[in-house]
């Protein structure tokens, strides 16, 4: 209690990543369930704590403007819409869901008074909504205007804003912002002074309380506090005036990162430094009042995340309700339908017949029938393939090589071919008979009866 006696929700830490370089625009609806984040990469990417998964992937990418940087985000009162800012003279106008509902119309570049021109000449650097109406918007330029807009008319704006200037010139002004009552506008000058406008009846470009060189370099981020009293205002001077919370940059021969410095408002000291990313600079930083965690965006040229500190006693919803859903495994019983095309032009009905040479090509590639036959076997066949013999059975080969069988064979009566070769088998026996010579018997034959065979 000691440690953390500011009780600052940052005990635990996640990274809502998938920007591939620093992220400069954030914004958070006001019941804590939806986040924006912007980046370099112009592209703007929404995440929604009630659908992830601890996965922490955006659900929707949207690229405002092609090859413009995204430069500020902010939700309307209702939270069913949300503005866009880039590089590019004309802000954008989103639904929830992330569907374009319309831009606003860019002004005329060479009218030379910007009273004239129906739009910003040049890019945009800040937008915010109206904290209380949900028709009415702010946006500041570098053509050195502020303008209001209505978001039923995107063709012209209601009140164009001219800053007070020590000299007449275009100086940009760099960033502008709503007290919460949405009764004050205050802009950051690029001469370095903060400009307050009361929209009271009547009200014009005077500025009501003009602050004289406040930083002596570009002011980046303007913001009131809740009270309305005080004004926090941070600058490119390295000076915090009255900050209650802010983030800096990483400085090229330091070893120190980008941190989150957090300050007593009233003594303006610090009194809680946290170390964000080692590599990468903080540059958007916000408290969420109902959620109780904090935000803030990170990244470089290759990379960007925006990381939400949070402790789970001090703080409700958000990052808690999607780091303790697991991501969902599969089912065995997980089916999907199979996707069925039909092509009726892919039909046999339609095709065109193939040419000869491609058929040949085919048959080439296939193994089968590309095989080349297996030739006979030389002598007697083994293995159940026939020989190179003239019968196709080894007996037949065996009694044909001993010349026991003729062609003829077939015609022949049996007795009288077995009997011709009586007298031969006598005299030169070749096959069984010499082994039983001594004990066989005189054979005798039976005389041919032909009147008995009858």
């Amino acid at each position: 209690d000691e440690e953390n006696r500011y009780r600052i929700p940052m005990s635990n830490e996640i990274i809502l990543k998938g920007h591939t370089k620093i992220v400069s625009a954030l914004a958070i609806d006001h019941s804590g369930s939806r986040v924006l984040s912007g980046s370099y990469d112009y592209t703007v990417r929404m995440f929604d704590f009630q659908g992830m998964n601890s996965r922490l992937q955006s659900f929707r990418q949207l690229e405002p403007f092609d090859g413009h940087q995204v430069r500020n985000l902010s939700w309307s009162p209702t939270a069913d819409r949300f503005l866009c800012v880039t590089g590019c003279a004309q802000a954008k106008i989103y639904d929830r869901d992330g569907l374009t509902l319309g831009e606003f119309v860019k002004g005329d570049m060479y009218i030379r008074d910007l009273k004239n021109t129906k739009g910003h000449i040049s890019g945009l650097t800040c937008g915010e909504w109206h904290p209380k109406t949900k028709e009415t918007i702010l946006t500041s330029s570098e053509d050195g205007s502020l303008r209001i807009w209505d978001v039923n008319d995107f063709k012209s704006q209601k009140q164009v804003i001219k800053p007070k200037l020590a000299r007449p010139g275009r100086i940009p002004v760099t960033t502008c912002a709503w007290d919460r009552e949405g009764k004050f506008i205050v802009g950051g000058i690029g001469d370095g002074s903060i400009q307050i406008w009361n929209l009271k009846p009547g009200w014009g470009s005077r500025p009501d309380i003009y602050i004289e060189k406040s930083h002596s370099d570009d002011i980046t981020a303007l913001k009131f506090s809740t009270d309305g009293r005080i004004l926090l205002s941070r600058s490119f001077d390295g000076s915090l005036k009255q900050l209650f919370l802010t983030g800096t940059s990483i400085e090229r021969e330091s070893t120190t990162g980008g941190l989150l410095c957090f300050y007593d408002r009233s003594k303006l000291e610090l009194v809680q430094r946290v170390g964000v990313s080692p590599t990468c600079s903080v540059v958007q930083c916000t408290w969420h009042p109902r959620l109780n965690q904090i935000f803030a965006t990170a990244g470089d040229k290759s990379q960007g995340g925006t990381h939400v500190l949070y402790d789970p006693t001090l703080s409700e919803r958000g990052a808690l309700v999607c780091v303790a859903r697991a991501p969902r495994k599969k089912s065995v019983d997980d089916f999907e339908a199979p996707l069925v095309i039909h092509n009726p032009h892919a039909l046999p009905l339609f095709r065109d017949q193939p040419s000869r040479k491609r058929q040949r090509e085919k048959i080439l590639k296939d193994p089968i029938k590309s095989h080349k036959p297996e030739l006979p076997i030389t002598g007697p066949g083994y293995g159940g393939r026939v020989g190179a013999s003239k019968g196709s059975l080894l007996t037949q080969y065996l009694l044909k090589q001993g010349g026991m069988i003729k062609e003829t064979w077939m015609e022949e009566d049996p007795r009288e071919a077995i009997l011709k070769y009586a007298d031969v088998a006598a005299k030169d026996p070749k096959f069984i008979a010499p082994a039983y010579a001594q004990t066989q018997p005189e054979p005798v034959f039976a005389k041919s009866d032909s009147e008995d065979e009858e």
